[in-house]
């Protein structure tokens, strides 16, 4: 495990983030509604992706219409399942999922915010700092999968996000094979 991890998160298995692959746009009114990702401000296919301390992909989820919150799709996709209890996974604020991780006898841990106060507190600046040191790890495996594979930042046709006979989706498949060999490259979180 890397140093910054034993010094700072020892417990953590798991680093969580959302990413998004654009999609054209549907025909379909509902379709349209339910791919639209107000964050991207485009229609999308979101993927849930979790990272080991080290920087591996240990976890992608199937692609999920853009629409949904990543506390819905991380509630609702299998990763939770893996979780044994002590352990800790560390997401983003937008994933309020302390009560489902807390199922499973784990914990999550998130930077603080300012909810409801003026300011933060000097220790949960210094708290939030520490976890933002080591959860920007999982955007930075992001961004290697996004540099090396640009076939993830175009856009893709509807139909790639679509299931034909039960198999997988052509872009679930895309981005699975992206994190398997984004695992064969150099790690972007450093040993010491």
């Amino acid at each position: 495990m890397p140093m910054n991890f034993v010094k700072h998160c020892p417990s953590c298995v798991v680093i969580i983030d959302c990413f998004e692959v654009f999609l054209e746009r549907p025909t379909n009114l509902l379709a349209i509604a339910q791919t639209f990702s107000s964050y991207k401000h485009h229609n999308t296919e979101k993927y849930l992706i979790g990272i080991t301390p080290p920087g591996t992909v240990s976890y992608i989820s199937h692609g999920w219409c853009g629409r949904v919150s990543d506390k819905r799709l991380a509630e609702n996709c299998s990763m939770l399942d893996n979780l044994l209890p002590g352990d800790t996974v560390l997401a983003d604020k937008g994933f309020d999922i302390k009560e489902s991780v807390g199922l499973f006898c784990a914990r999550v841990t998130t930077p603080a915010w300012t909810r409801g106060k003026k300011q933060l507190t000097g220790i949960e600046v210094e708290q939030t700092r520490r976890i933002a040191n080591v959860r920007i790890h999982v955007e930075r495996v992001i961004g290697v999968i996004r540099q090396k594979f640009s076939i993830l930042s175009e856009t893709h046709p509807i139909d790639a996000a679509m299931a034909v006979s039960g198999d997988l989706p052509m872009l679930d498949r895309i981005v699975r094979v992206c994190c398997g060999l984004v695992n064969l490259c150099n790690s972007v979180v450093p040993r010491e």
